[in-house]
């Protein structure tokens, strides 16, 4: 396998205030993406502000006491970068990426954005009614809102089940002071992780994070989230739609659990690509989906393995029938040899083509800052994919698969009939 990066390139220090910057250099890139992390998402939330952190991400873009939201919207535009941000179950990411000569400017706008942000009342209403607009539109995307479904009837009464942009009773609630406070307690030094990739210098970019950063102090209090029980359980919501859109899914493994990397394999052989067992089964053999696939959603302490799929109402039962099946198999018989190395194979040329983004490095070294608290190089991952055994495929499934399934449904399902027996996969 071709180099997947020296490892001496990701640096880090912290800050007297408790901020951790890390780099990678790469220094052939003609690029840099810049990011600040700020370790808090909707998970954090109190049931009633629920959505405020998306809600603060967009107003963060809408003027500083330096910048107006059109000066803030040139300043990247004018040398051809790109700056966006979103939001997370678990964290939000404000990003920029430019050229290596723009740096400088990246990182000045991207600090103005974080630290002198007015949240100006008229843009509040403003931007109220964009989110607004946001939510009605995700609730008018089938694909996209049977996960809403599925994660509020997952885990019932626990911040994960919330959806990331709020409700609408929740958005139009949120005042001024909602912002400011959420600022003071939850965007904290000891809560922000400030990473470049790419064209960077380490030395540099620490020091002007000193100096931008040097008036931002204290520490975030701490949020003691309740252990989150998974529920699985049959919901239907009836909807005139062309398609049924379901999510299956069944308690999974945390973002840190040592058994992850053989849950990556399994995943990917069971719904990962064109070539994977369920598109094969459902898709190519059976014709009754236009789309199906598999997907681990993982967080600090829980997550989930899911199916999702868009089909015709008349195809729902045999589909939950045919996973339900797969799932089974895998547990009972693992995958076979040919599965099993093409599933390594996916998942290592998965590594190796990220390596060519910028943002994708920023990103990685990011998010084991914040699950690992230490780099985890694109080698080592790749080592841990290769090691992955059939009997490590075999045990993560049938601990997995020993539970009941969740299924969430969305459409025309006034008439579809689940037998309870069929989410019982094993």
């Amino acid at each position: 396998m071709q180099s997947l990066g020296d490892p001496s390139a990701v640096r880090k220090s912290v800050l007297p205030n408790g901020i951790r910057v890390l780099t990678e250099a790469v220094p052939q890139f003609t690029s840099a993406t810049l990011g600040l992390w700020v370790e808090n998402g909707s998970a954090y939330e109190p049931p009633e502000l629920n959505g405020i952190s998306h809600f603060l991400e967009h107003i963060f873009f809408k003027g500083t006491e330096r910048r107006t939201a059109k000066d803030i919207a040139e300043s990247i535009d004018a040398v051809g970068g790109i700056l966006n941000a979103f939001t997370g179950k678990e964290y939000t990411c404000y990003y920029a990426k430019v050229l290596r000569e723009d740096l400088p400017l990246a990182l000045d706008v991207l600090s103005d954005l974080f630290l002198n942000s007015t949240f100006a009342e008229e843009e509040i209403e403003r931007e109220r009614g964009v989110i607004l607009s946001e939510i009605s539109e995700s609730e008018d995307t089938p694909d996209d809102h049977i996960h809403v479904v599925f994660d509020r009837a997952f885990w019932p009464g626990h911040p994960l089940s919330l959806p990331i942009t709020g409700t609408a009773q929740t958005v139009s609630a949120m005042r001024r002071e909602h912002f400011v406070q959420f600022m003071r307690e939850r965007y904290r030094p000891d809560r922000v992780i400030i990473c470049a990739a790419g064209a960077v210098d380490h030395d540099w970019l620490v020091d002007q994070i000193g100096q931008a950063f040097a008036g931002l102090e204290g520490t975030t209090p701490r949020v003691n989230l309740a252990q989150a029980e998974a529920k699985p359980s049959l919901s239907l919501i009836e909807r005139e739609l062309e398609q049924v859109q379901m999510v299956l899914g069944v308690p999974g493994l945390s973002n840190v659990d040592d058994r992850r990397y053989a849950a990556y394999v399994m995943n990917t052989a069971l719904g990962g690509g064109m070539s994977s067992r369920l598109f094969q089964e459902v898709r190519e053999k059976r014709g009754k989906a236009y789309t199906i696939s598999s997907f681990l959603a993982s967080f600090h302490h829980t997550g989930y393995l899911a199916v999702n799929a868009g089909l015709g109402a008349e195809s729902v039962v045999e589909v939950i029938e045919v996973v339900r099946d797969e799932l089974q198999k895998l547990a009972r018989s693992g995958l076979e040899a040919g599965e099993l190395a093409r599933a390594k194979s996916q998942i290592k040329g998965t590594i190796l083509l990220s390596l060519e983004s910028s943002e994708s490095r920023m990103s990685r070294i990011a998010k084991n800052e914040m699950y690992f608290g230490r780099n985890i190089e694109p080698a080592a991952v790749a080592e841990a994919i290769t090691n992955v055994s059939h009997d490590d495929v075999v045990g993560v499934a049938r601990e997995l698969f020993s539970d009941r399934m969740g299924v969430a449904l969305l459409g025309d399902v006034a008439d579809v009939k689940i037998d309870e027996s069929m989410l019982s996969p094993c």
